[in-house]
């Protein structure tokens, strides 16, 4: 061999020495992860739930993920969504993260997403799923460990379609969540809706849209709202104002969780819920799941929580099959897409837009053994149910 040819082979070594010593350098080095929600505010209490899950799915995994060391930044949105803008980009320009998780309210995670997105970012989102991401401004960067809002209505109303009940008042609050589950639920009912109501996020008192609704009369009220005090108060001046017993009120497991479940007390008991999770599901993850929360936190967890689990587990699953370095763009969404773990919901797989397509179930809110008022399982509504936005996906 000459001395130019022994050069160059040298010099390749070296590159692909250099190269892998690059690599395995990124691999050890913290994975840095960005989490915001909202953390502080009454109205939606879903993100302490969710980061306090999270930190536990990591405390499992030894506080890595992939097998690489997890730095996790934590940030408030304080249900504002220039807020969120604001903490996000810090955590692009000066904290360095790789991944953004978290997010509890649509209209903040819109937000935050068209600000990481374009900037080639990796978003995991444990409980928001807006309809325009899973639709026309979908992205390779951006997953939904979670659900796409429309389809948590559409359960309940294919299954009160199914019960043949013929009118319905639904009631919402007026933003990006609000709205889709409303359209979500008008899509698969085909009954008449007597009353069509959206409240500003914060409003607490619904004397007067539960007066428009008494007057009008409907086979029952489908309602969502926050998990927090928004929830609690509409669940209870329902029963207040004469309504419950009268008039059947339905709804999705968000507003009727864990976390607001105390609050409401008897006025939840027998409302009939569509939902992706309950802590009773039996399967073994979701077993072990709710006995490691419980010992952890001394109270049962949320679908906020579960949600938030799966989001650990798909992030640690993607990392291991890329041995820890999400610096391999391109290796990482695919093992992304290939959502290889064991979800607490039993089954779990992405469509084409990166949004679930996940079997619906029937929730009723009892009392336990222990006389607890949880959310109870029921029965499956509907099964690999996908969102009806996909087809507007055009993934670059």
């Amino acid at each position: 061999m000459s001395r130019l040819g022994l050069s160059i082979v040298v010099a390749a070594t070296a590159a692909l020495l250099a190269c892998a010593a690059s690599a395995e350098a990124a691999a050890q080095a913290p994975l840095k992860i960005g989490f915001v929600a909202s953390l502080s505010s009454p109205t939606s209490t879903a993100g302490r739930d969710m980061l306090d899950a999270f930190k536990l799915g990591l405390g499992a995994l030894d506080g890595k993920l992939g097998g690489r060391p997890v730095e996790l930044i934590v940030a408030d949105d304080e249900l504002k969504p220039d807020v969120g803008v604001q903490k996000v980009r810090k955590m692009l320009d000066e904290d360095r993260v790789q991944l953004i998780t978290g997010m509890v309210l649509s209209n903040i995670a819109l937000a935050e997403a068209r600000t990481v997105l374009p900037r080639k970012t990796f978003m995991v989102s444990l409980n928001a799923g807006p309809s325009p991401i899973a639709g026309a401004e979908c992205s390779p960067y951006f997953f939904a460990a979670s659900y796409q809002a429309d389809t948590s209505s559409e359960g309940m109303a294919i299954y009160l379609q199914n019960q043949g009940v013929k009118t319905m008042s639904i009631i919402a609050p007026n933003y990006a969540a609000g709205r889709d589950l409303l359209t979500g639920f008008k899509r698969c009912y085909k009954g008449k809706i007597a009353t069509e109501t959206y409240t500003p996020l914060d409003q607490f008192d619904f004397a007067a849209e539960l007066a428009e609704i008494r007057a009008a009369a409907p086979d029952g009220v489908f309602f969502f709202y926050t998990s927090g005090a928004p929830a609690i108060n509409f669940v209870k001046q329902y029963a207040e104002v004469g309504l419950k017993g009268k008039v059947p009120l339905y709804g999705v497991a968000f507003s009727l969780d864990e976390l607001t479940l105390p609050g409401m007390g008897e006025a939840a008991l027998g409302i009939e819920n569509s939902t992706f999770w309950t802590a009773d599901m039996d399967n073994p993850a979701n077993r072990a799941f709710v006995a490691r929360f419980e010992a952890a936190y001394h109270r049962r967890p949320s679908i906020f929580a579960a949600l938030a689990t799966d989001g650990v587990m798909l992030i640690d699953s993607a990392l291991r099959a890329v041995d820890g370095q999400i610096e391999r763009t391109d290796d990482f969404r695919h093992a992304l897409e290939a959502a290889k773990f064991a979800s607490v919901r039993g089954k779990f797989r992405f469509n084409t837009n990166h949004f679930p397509i996940q079997d619906l179930h029937l929730a009723q809110i009892e009392r336990d053994k222990s006389g607890a008022i949880v959310n109870a399982y029921r029965q499956l509504i509907a099964e690999d149910h996908a969102d009806s936005y996909a087809a507007q996906c055009k993934m670059p």
